[in-house]
């Protein structure tokens, strides 16, 4: 190695790699990746370790497990036809709607040629194309009845707000507006995760599932608990449509909850929409926001909830900013409520 190539340290080689200084260490733990250490005892990352974790980033990416990370690194080929499978299947899925895609800008052209131009709404779709149907309904409190209109969803969305804002309120009407939709309220944490538990003894192919999310969480660095495992076992239920979820984070620490998001995304663009409320920078981080996701504000004026471009500029973005924490913060106001009359707090 060149003694005038550059070195990283663990937050630097982090950036560069799209990944969390956590996940690198957690790579490091599994043998992996061995970083070097600088005089004082810090990490290091050279080119060899940068090209390293490159290679294990990718293989993350395609679905593997780093089980199944560690076996490629080591020439091993034992059990990857399985995520191998996954992932051709995910691509396929995405085929198929960039060809649907591609036959509906075919039509709105041979429209255009014969004189018929399309609407803002059929260009509207194109853009959206890994998109569910849209939803209208009048606001409830604290808002003054106005209607609300969502004109598509993706499977990603984030509700969020100011204490008092009425986005409880908002995610509940989602979920009694939307068909075949469930809502995960806070009182799945009440009885320690033992309804989740006893969903799961009762469907095999259930706890599977759950058992299957928790152990790509586990080697994500998540922190097996009851939180979880009550939130895995709403979050894999096949049944809903449509699954809306207060507060996801609650409960879960940094790690897990970092786990959880990137857990989220790999479900790719043809999941079943997913609602979230969330305050955690660690679950909605504004940087990381992917074209699969969406951010619902709702104003603290209690003017009408609207869609935010997640970037700096954006109206609503700074609004949205704010209201964000780390977990650590989040925990220690955890609890805290806005007052209001006959309701709960959004």
């Amino acid at each position: 190695m060149s003694s005038s190539a550059r070195f990283l340290n663990a937050s630097e080689a982090a950036g560069q790699l799209g990944v969390s200084a956590k996940a690198l260490r957690l790579y490091e733990q599994r043998g992996l990746i061995a970083p070097v250490r600088t005089v004082a005892g810090w990490r290091a990352y050279g080119p060899d370790q940068m090209r390293r974790a490159a290679e294990i980033v990718a293989l993350r990416a395609l679905g593997f497990n780093l089980t199944q990370v560690a076996r490629v690194l080591n020439g091993d080929p034992q059990g990857l036809e399985p995520a191998l499978a996954a992932h051709q299947s995910v691509l396929e899925s995405r085929l198929h709607e960039l060809v649907g895609t591609i036959e509906k800008l075919r039509g709105l052209r041979g429209d255009l040629a014969r004189g018929a131009a399309p609407t803002a709404g059929e260009l509207a779709k194109l853009a959206g194309a890994a998109t569910a149907p849209g939803v209208a309904f009048d606001l409830p409190w604290p808002w003054g009845g106005e209607r609300f209109e969502l004109g598509y969803f993706r499977p990603l969305n984030y509700i969020i707000g100011p204490l008092g804002s009425g986005k409880t309120q908002l995610a509940q009407r989602f979920a009694q507006t939307l068909p075949n939709a469930a809502f995960l309220g806070l009182d799945r944490l009440a009885d320690g995760g033992a309804a989740a538990r006893a969903r799961m003894a009762a469907d095999p192919a259930l706890r599977s599932r759950v058992e299957t999310a928790l152990a790509w969480l586990v080697e994500d660095g998540a922190r097996v608990s009851d939180a979880l495992t009550a939130l895995l076992g709403g979050l894999e239920d096949d049944g809903p449509a449509v699954t809306v979820v207060d507060m996801i984070e609650q409960g879960l620490d940094q790690a897990t909850q970092e786990a959880l998001i990137a857990h989220l995304r790999r479900r790719g663009p043809d999941a079943r929409p997913l609602f979230m409320l969330t305050r955690s920078s660690a679950i909605l981080d504004l940087a990381a926001v992917g074209a699969d996701e969406a951010i619902i504000l709702c104003p603290a004026n209690h003017s009408p909830p609207f869609e935010v471009a997640p970037y700096p500029g954006a109206p609503g973005f700074e609004a949205v900013a704010t209201c964000l924490a780390s977990p650590e913060v989040r925990a220690r106001t955890e609890g805290v409520i806005a007052w209001r009359p006959h309701a709960t707090a959004g």
